[in-house]
């Protein structure tokens, strides 16, 4: 019994230490990364990357398009159109009322 609460007692105070200096290195962490976030070079940095995979997947769906949109069966077609009327409403949900995000 005494080495339960003698583990127990260590157990609680490694948690309360762990805590404070966690915490502490938690905030520091949080403040170097908003620093490097707020980075013109790297807002710009992001921003392009965003916009090249944004060309590059209007691009793929393009090629994708024209190589299977024939080859695919109608019903999926119908119901892929479908999906995209909907989704054109702003809902942004799927099926089972999921956001779409």
């Amino acid at each position: 019994m005494r080495y339960r609460l003698t583990f127990v007692a260590g157990l609680a105070l490694g948690y309360v230490l762990g805590t404070r200096a966690g915490r502490e290195r938690y905030e520091q962490l949080k403040k170097s990364a908003r620093q490097v976030s707020q980075n013109p070079a790297v807002r710009n940095t992001a921003e392009t990357a965003a916009q090249q995979g944004r060309e590059i997947a209007g691009k793929a769906l393009h090629t994708v398009s024209e190589k299977v949109g024939d080859r695919v069966p109608d019903s999926v077609t119908d119901r892929v159109r479908s999906l995209r009327e909907r989704n054109a409403g702003g809902t942004g949900e799927d099926d089972w009322g999921t956001s779409n995000t």
